[in-house]
Protein backbone atom coordinates (compact mmCIF):
# COMPACT_ATOMS: atom_id res chain seq x y z
CA UNK A 1 0.00 0.00 0.00
CA UNK A 2 1.76 3.39 -1.17
CA UNK A 3 2.05 5.91 1.45
CA UNK A 4 -0.11 9.33 0.89
CA UNK A 5 1.29 12.71 1.46
CA UNK A 6 -0.17 15.09 4.63
CA UNK A 7 -1.68 18.06 4.29
CA UNK A 8 0.48 19.89 5.51
CA UNK A 9 3.37 18.11 2.95
CA UNK A 10 0.61 19.10 -0.21
CA UNK A 11 0.36 22.75 1.46
CA UNK A 12 4.11 22.61 1.71
CA UNK A 13 4.23 21.50 -2.48
CA UNK A 14 2.18 23.90 -3.28
CA UNK A 15 3.95 26.81 -2.34
CA UNK A 16 7.09 24.82 -2.77
CA UNK A 17 6.34 24.73 -6.59
CA UNK A 18 6.01 28.72 -6.85
CA UNK A 19 9.61 29.15 -5.39
CA UNK A 20 11.74 28.25 -8.64
CA UNK A 21 10.36 31.79 -10.58
CA UNK A 22 10.39 33.34 -7.54
CA UNK A 23 13.75 32.10 -6.95
CA UNK A 24 14.67 33.58 -10.82
CA UNK A 25 13.20 37.35 -9.88
CA UNK A 26 15.09 37.67 -6.89
CA UNK A 27 18.44 36.77 -8.81
CA UNK A 28 17.50 39.35 -11.77
CA UNK A 29 16.82 41.54 -8.56
CA UNK A 30 19.67 41.13 -7.10
CA UNK A 31 22.23 41.58 -9.86
CA UNK A 32 20.69 44.69 -11.24
CA UNK A 33 20.65 45.81 -7.69
CA UNK A 34 24.86 45.77 -8.12
CA UNK A 35 25.11 47.80 -10.97
CA UNK A 36 25.53 51.76 -10.17
CA UNK A 37 22.66 52.79 -11.65
CA UNK A 38 20.51 51.16 -9.18
CA UNK A 39 18.36 53.02 -7.23
CA UNK A 40 16.00 52.68 -3.80
CA UNK A 41 12.84 51.27 -5.28
CA UNK A 42 14.37 48.54 -6.58
CA UNK A 43 16.17 47.77 -3.14
CA UNK A 44 12.73 48.38 -1.41
CA UNK A 45 11.27 45.83 -4.26
CA UNK A 46 13.87 43.05 -3.46
CA UNK A 47 12.80 43.77 0.09
CA UNK A 48 9.34 43.05 -0.48
CA UNK A 49 9.86 40.14 -2.10
CA UNK A 50 11.90 38.44 0.45
CA UNK A 51 9.67 39.56 3.07
CA UNK A 52 6.41 38.11 1.21
CA UNK A 53 8.17 34.60 0.56
CA UNK A 54 9.43 34.72 4.39
CA UNK A 55 5.85 34.70 5.28
CA UNK A 56 4.36 31.90 2.85
CA UNK A 57 7.32 29.88 4.04
CA UNK A 58 6.52 30.58 7.93
CA UNK A 59 2.98 29.60 7.75
CA UNK A 60 3.81 26.04 6.46
CA UNK A 61 6.51 25.13 8.77
CA UNK A 62 9.55 25.68 6.03
CA UNK A 63 12.10 26.59 9.20
CA UNK A 64 14.77 26.84 7.03
CA UNK A 65 14.10 29.10 4.17
CA UNK A 66 12.31 31.34 6.33
CA UNK A 67 15.49 32.03 8.50
CA UNK A 68 17.49 31.69 5.21
CA UNK A 69 14.92 34.07 3.66
CA UNK A 70 14.99 36.63 7.24
CA UNK A 71 18.37 36.71 6.79
CA UNK A 72 18.50 37.92 3.22
CA UNK A 73 15.69 40.25 3.84
CA UNK A 74 17.87 41.88 7.06
CA UNK A 75 20.94 42.15 4.35
CA UNK A 76 18.98 43.90 2.23
CA UNK A 77 17.57 46.56 4.13
CA UNK A 78 21.52 47.40 5.47
CA UNK A 79 23.09 50.60 4.55
CA UNK A 80 26.47 51.26 3.61
CA UNK A 81 28.64 49.10 1.03
CA UNK A 82 26.78 48.07 -1.99
CA UNK A 83 29.18 45.65 -2.76
CA UNK A 84 28.94 43.76 0.30
CA UNK A 85 25.52 44.14 0.76
CA UNK A 86 24.82 41.99 -2.90
CA UNK A 87 27.80 39.63 -2.05
CA UNK A 88 25.99 38.76 0.88
CA UNK A 89 22.42 38.36 -1.13
CA UNK A 90 24.22 36.42 -4.03
CA UNK A 91 25.62 33.88 -1.33
CA UNK A 92 22.33 33.80 0.55
CA UNK A 93 20.06 32.63 -2.53
CA UNK A 94 22.56 29.85 -3.06
CA UNK A 95 21.67 28.62 0.52
CA UNK A 96 18.10 29.08 -0.41
CA UNK A 97 18.21 26.91 -3.47
CA UNK A 98 20.21 24.57 -1.57
CA UNK A 99 17.52 24.44 1.49
CA UNK A 100 14.57 24.69 -1.34
CA UNK A 101 15.81 21.42 -2.20
CA UNK A 102 15.80 19.79 1.09
CA UNK A 103 12.48 21.29 1.64
CA UNK A 104 11.30 19.64 -1.49
CA UNK A 105 12.99 16.74 -0.95
CA UNK A 106 10.99 16.01 2.90
CA UNK A 107 7.75 17.56 1.31
CA UNK A 108 7.43 14.81 -1.28
CA UNK A 109 8.69 11.40 0.86
CA UNK A 110 5.82 10.18 2.58
CA UNK A 111 5.72 10.00 5.79
CA UNK A 112 5.64 7.13 7.82
CA UNK A 113 1.78 6.31 8.97
CA UNK A 114 2.45 6.25 13.14
CA UNK A 115 0.11 3.18 14.71
CA UNK A 116 -2.85 4.66 16.75
CA UNK A 117 -2.88 3.52 20.62
CA UNK A 118 -5.95 1.63 21.84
Amino acid sequence: MANKLSSRQQAQLAVLEQLPRRFQQLHRMIEESAAPRADETLQRKLVRNLDELKAQTAGIGLGALTETLGVMSMLARRTGGNQMRVRGLQEGLVSLKINYDGALRSATTPEAEVPEKG
